[in-house]
């Protein structure tokens, strides 16, 4: 992925994972002039494999990628490796796109696509075992885990959800209270683990055990070590939404967060910017990510479509048209009375 080829594009999707490339994809199949600018920073990067995705379940994330890439490629979107700086609002209601390396580009439309980022929480050898047996979703990482002796991390928004989500994959799956009290959970809860044979481990988690690059425990604070061979971990799922702040796009709160409010094409409160994936949301796995990009590159090409289709007629009204376009509509007008 090099350079830009040219100074004015139809879209510039920002972020080349499943959901920007998959809005690129059927823009590309519009015969829409197309950039795609990717930082190269999947969410998914640390996992040997994805799941859930027909046709690729199990492929490799970054082989996925790369296969994707070719196709986008092969119907004339531009691919750049580089980060959107700014994007600024001309008044006309498009942008001025301005890149990293100090690039300078105009897009008609645009598309966010700039996912989210994974806080992890700070337990020593988390963040080195993430994605591997560390982990934080059933969809994503549960069969390839299951019958196995399952630690899940408590904390009070996901903790119990977590267990009881692991408990079908497992018959071995421990909650570690960490620092929360026993009594700060509800009898309710106490009751849905015990409904499902979670055990429950008090005390400060201290950090992880490894052996021969493989987790074969959980260490407590006092010393103590439980055997577990995978770790779930809860995370603050946090958006790459520099560029929809700066635009304005108003957010809503949700159970992870505030993120950017988009109806259901995508569109965000910012005329001509949509958002797709897991700038979104925090549950846009692959499959839906993509699935978001898709319904946003058709929307989008459908209103370039009817904008191009009403300024055109502006212009005839306007008596600009030349003689080859007069007679154009009337041929179109002969052919609608034939048809009817």
């Amino acid at each position: 992925m090099g350079s830009t080829k040219k100074d004015t594009y139809e879209v510039v999707v920002v972020g080349g994972g499943a959901a920007g490339l998959s809005a690129a994809l059927i823009l590309g199949r519009s015969r829409r002039s197309v950039l795609v600018v990717d930082a190269g920073e999947p969410r998914n990067a640390p996992s040997a494999h994805m799941q859930g995705y027909p046709s690729r379940d199990g492929m490799p994330p970054g082989e996925f990628l790369a296969v994707v890439r070719e196709e986008v490629a092969g119907y004339g979107v531009e691919l750049v490796r580089d980060r959107v700086t700014a994007a600024d609002p001309d008044g006309s209601g498009e942008f001025e796109v301005t890149l990293a390396d100090g690039g300078r580009v105009h897009a008609r439309r645009l598309v966010i696509a700039t996912g989210l980022v994974d806080e992890l929480p700070d337990v020593p050898g988390v963040a080195e075992r993430w994605g591997r047996d560390v982990l934080h979703c059933p969809y994503c990482h549960g069969y390839e885990v299951r019958d196995q002796p399952i630690g899940v991390l408590y904390r009070q928004a996901t903790g119990i959800h977590q267990a009881l989500l692991f408990s079908q994959l497992s018959d071995d799956v421990t909650l570690f209270l960490d620092d929360t009290g026993e009594d700060d959970l509800p009898d309710s809860d106490w009751q849905l683990l015990a409904a499902v044979g979670v055990s429950v481990v008090r005390g400060g988690v201290g950090g992880l055990v490894v052996t021969d690059d493989r987790l074969t425990g959980v260490r407590l604070a006092d010393g103590r070590v439980v055997d577990r061979s995978v770790f779930v971990v809860p995370t603050r799922m946090a958006p790459r939404d520099t560029l929809l702040s700066a635009l304005g796009a108003r957010t809503q709160e949700t159970p992870a967060g505030p993120f950017v409010e988009v109806d259901p094409t995508g569109l965000t409160s910012v005329p001509g910017v949509w958002a797709v994936g897991n700038a979104t949301g925090p549950a846009e796995q692959v499959i839906n990510a993509a699935s978001g990009g898709y319904r946003a590159g058709a929307f989008i090409n459908a209103q370039l479509v009817l904008t191009d289709a009403q300024r055109a007629a502006e212009r005839r009204r306007a008596g600009v048209f030349s003689a080859e376009g007069e007679e154009a509509v009337a041929r179109a007008r002969r052919v609608t009375r034939v048809g009817a």
